[in-house]
């Protein structure tokens, strides 16, 4: 069988990305490789539009875009302008068909159009982005005549001038800046803030501006300094071997660095994992150098800005001080050498804070900035005067903004090494959206948000605790440290309280102070986890959380650190059921701290007043006393110990009315701890906690917290507090009465076989999470504690209560949390017998829980 000239080209094609990726591996120059790439796809075309006898007629073959600027990664589009100079002849149009479909049968990914010089023009001028095309191009066949008239008239200052070019690309990058975060978990090499199209509106605006050709330009002309452009150069090689690599690896024009590629990519680009994984090595860098990309780019952008628009005199001038002016928003210093002296380097930033309408710093004196912090042979926290302007920093009602501008401009890592040490630090997972610089930046932020009116609705507590504390800025030191000692191995927050001790003591803080610090730092998990994995209803749970607190100061100040760091963490992790349960918690540990240790909390006093307070509600709406008393009868203690009156008195008054047979379901229309509070009242039944999980997980209904227990002649009186997958309660009369048919239907079937859960979603394949089974130290000699730690999957729950139910188990409460990819779930667990499992029962089930997930993970 003949080969067909296409299937040849493919075959060149194909073997050509071979040899790119051999020499890809070998470490060849990126640049290089690239040029290779659009040289052969060059030789490619030219020889195709003389085999298909294109250059007999008035048609020119020009390469636009990124093809035009002789930038071709193994998978780019092949963009391509077929220009005309007069209407095309039927036998013209047939060969350039003829071509087009040659292209895309070699496998080229080919993108066109066929237009004369006037509708190209035409085009231009309605869109930018095709005048930004059309400024990258180069001529591969066809007369040059053509070509240079078309290119002629680009040039012209008629074709967008440089003043509404740059316009427009700014808006365009400001409109795809705000699509998009620089520290995206799968972050687009392209368009994200920082990313390669950065680089490019740089340059395309120097090249409207005085005709660049290529990013070296831009030192001739004065915007750039020669190391300057070294380091968008270097910025720019290892964001192109990023892009080749996902080109590669994917097979397709992918520039998504999505977590199923990452792993491949570190591993092509040869990091190994170490202390850190190779993937997590490999994202530090990228993050790192999109942050050196957007602060050039800012600082470029802000020069062409005076060059093509003149603005030098439009932006109002207000004298600061003998060392500084603000010119617009900008503060600008009047001396280029003022940084040569370290002081001045962080005496920015106070006037940053003290004078609100400064937004930013002015391009040459961030130029000056940027060189002065390069030439710090030790860190700027080790001169006597930056501590002392610092600590004044901490001290303004403005400093987080200040630190934030800091932060931005890398002064903040100049000043204290171990921020260098977090700057870009990626942590693998799902639950952590951003960097931990990042992380620690939005958390300081959310600091600032408590003091805001606005904010008052979302965070009811923290508003009125900001303003309680004794000193914020110990606050805002206890967040700047919380996470510095991640990606050194070992226990971060231990690492991180070592740390901020020795940096209170450096900057004169009293011992006191220091040790409020290092205490915050070391124990900035302990609210977060006690409210969502442990049974907050219990006395002693709050009696040992008080313990570690120790007074109401401490407690106030956890309490904002632990809020904002949660806020902080991703933009779907805080919801309504995570700040009541913090709520809950706060105040009642403030009133175990009032109350002292020596009068603890009476239970059988607690469970009075919750009996009494239910009784005069439900006598009001009519219950019969003797009926309830009787229902009562039939209740453990526990059940009043865990509910509030008001819950009481919703489930006994529907206990009283349900006269069917099938179980009683009740769904609150009123949110319960932030969420929706579900309820089983029914006889218990084998599987009944995994039939529910699985109705809820095939309704996408998320749980949370889980209170199962048992009356004493065998009803169960199950509570659940449920969410949607978006954390917000179920509130839809529809969604509602569809929850509540299907588990009605389910629980009054007599069938105990799960049904078939949904697939593990794509992102969660790249995680391997190992199955850990751990039983935890009781207060109560008749129960025992269980944490689980296994990779969320569809149908966890489901399957976890199918083992118990085989293991003879049973379960009283369950705090559900997941963390991105993580299930971390803590449970309180009986026998048959209603003891403490033993330790033959324990090592049966932590088995049983490791081999079924340990498998699933596998699948």
């Amino acid at each position: 069988m003949t080969t067909s000239p296409a299937q040849l080209a493919k075959a060149a094609l194909l073997e050509q990305n071979n040899e790119l990726l051999s020499q890809f591996r070998l470490k060849g120059d990126i640049k290089q490789l690239v040029a290779q790439r659009c040289n052969f796809v060059d030789r490619l075309l030219q020889q195709q539009w003389h085999a298909h006898e294109l250059d007999r007629y008035p048609i020119a073959l020009i390469a636009v875009g990124g093809y035009g600027r002789a930038e071709l990664h193994p998978q780019s589009d092949i963009d391509l302008l077929f220009l005309i100079d007069t209407e095309l002849t039927a036998d013209a149009e047939k060969a350039l068909s003829s071509y087009i479909a040659f292209l895309w049968d070699a496998g080229l990914e080919v993108g066109h159009s066929v237009r004369s010089i006037e509708e190209t023009l035409e085009q231009g001028l309605s869109d930018v982005t095709i005048a930004t095309n059309l400024i990258e191009s180069r001529l591969l066949s066809g007369p040059q005549s053509l070509y240079q008239t078309l290119y002629s008239r680009i040039r012209d200052d008629n074709f967008w001038p440089p003043s509404k070019f740059y316009i427009a690309k700014r808006d365009e990058q400001l409109a795809r800046h705000a699509k998009a975060s620089a520290f995206d978990l799968e972050p687009n090499l392209k368009t994200c803030p920082g990313g390669l199209r950065d680089i490019h509106t740089v340059v395309w605006v120097a090249m409207r501006y005085f005709n660049a050709s290529k990013t070296e330009d831009l030192v001739g002309h004065g915007f750039l300094e020669p190391e300057e452009l070294d380091e968008l150069i270097k910025c720019q090689s290892f964001l192109w071997e990023l892009r080749f690599a996902l080109h590669i690896i994917s097979g397709r024009d992918e520039n998504r660095l999505l977590f199923d590629l990452q792993r491949q990519v570190a591993d092509l680009l040869g990091y190994e994992d170490s202390t850190q994984l190779g993937v997590e090595q490999m994202m530090k860098r990228y993050y790192r150098t999109v942050r050196r990309v957007m602060e050039l780019n800012q600082m470029l952008l802000q020069l062409f800005k005076r060059a093509t628009l003149g603005h030098t005199k439009a932006l109002e001038i207000k004298p600061i001080n003998q060392n500084y002016q603000l010119r617009g928003g900008f503060i600008e210093s009047l001396n280029e050498y003022l940084f040569d002296d370290p002081v001045e380097i962080v005496n920015l930033f106070l006037y940053a804070a003290k004078n609100s309408n400064i937004k930013g710093i002015y391009a040459p004196t961030l130029r000056s900035l940027r060189r002065a912090r390069r030439s710090q042979t030790q860190p700027l926290m080790n001169h006597p005067g930056c501590r002392i302007i610092f600590s004044a920093i901490l001290r303004h009602p403005r400093g987080i903004a200040s630190l934030s501008l800091m932060h931005r401009h890398g002064v903040l890592s100049a000043y204290l090494p171990a921020w260098r040490e977090i700057e870009g630090q990626m942590q693998f997972d799902l639950f952590h959206a951003y960097t931990v610089d990042e992380h620690t930046h939005r958390l300081l932020q959310n600091i600032d948000r408590f003091s805001q009116p606005e904010q008052r609705e979302e965070f009811p507590l923290g508003s009125v605790l900001i303003n309680q504390l004794p000193k914020k800025e110990l606050l805002v030191l206890a967040a700047l440290f919380h996470d510095i000692g991640k990606g050194r191995g070992g226990d971060h927050s231990k690492l991180g309280a070592v740390d901020a001790l020795a940096f209170c003591k450096l900057h004169d803080l009293s011992d006191h102070d220091g040790r409020l610090v290092s205490w915050l730092v070391e124990n900035h998990l302990v609210m977060s986890v006690t409210a969502q994995r442990r049974d907050i209803s219990d006395p002693d749970v709050v009696g040992e959380f008080a313990d570690k607190v120790r007074d109401a100061v401490h407690l106030s100040y956890l309490y904002c650190l632990t809020v904002a760091d949660i806020c902080a963490t991703n933009e779907k992790t805080w919801n309504n059921w995570k700040g009541s349960l913090l709520r809950e918690l706060y105040f009642s540990t403030q009133r175990v701290l009032a109350r002292g240790k020596e009068k603890p909390v009476d239970i059988r006093a607690r469970v009075r007043e919750h009996q009494a307070k239910a009784k005069k509600e439900l006598l009001r709406r009519g219950v019969k006393e003797k009926s309830l008393d009787a229902l009562w009868q039939r209740f453990k203690a526990d059940y009043f110990l865990k509910h509030q009156a008001n819950q009481i008195a919703w489930h006994c008054d529907a206990i009283l009315k349900h006269k069917q047979a099938e179980p009683l379901v009740l769904i609150s229309k009123h949110t319960t701890r932030g969420g929706t509070e579900l309820f089983i009242y029914g006889q218990d039944k084998p599987k009944l906690f995994a039939t529910v999980m699985a109705v809820l997980d095939n309704k996408n209904i998320n749980v949370h917290d889980a209170s199962v227990m048992a009356s004493k002649d065998g009803y169960v009186l199950d509570s659940f507090v449920i969410l949607e997958q978006d954390g917000s309660s179920v509130s839809q009369t529809s969604r509602i009465q569809s929850l509540r048919k299907a588990l009605v239907k389910a629980l009054s079937s007599d069938t105990a076989k799960l049904p078939k859960f949904k697939k593990l979603p794509r992102q969660m394949k790249q995680f391997k999470v190992r199955t850990q089974v751990s039983f935890l130290p009781s207060r109560r000699s008749s129960t025992s504690m269980m944490e689980l730690i296994t990779l969320d999957s569809p149908g966890l729950l489901a399957k976890l209560g199918d083992i118990l139910y085989r293991c003879k188990i049973r379960l009283l409460t369950a705090k559900i949390t997941t963390i991105g990819e993580r299930a971390e779930d803590f449970f309180m667990l009986q026998n048959a017998d209603g003891e403490e499992l033993n330790l033959e029962q324990k090592q049966l089930l932590q088995e049983s829980l490791i081999k079924a997930f340990t498998k699933q993970a596998m699948n």
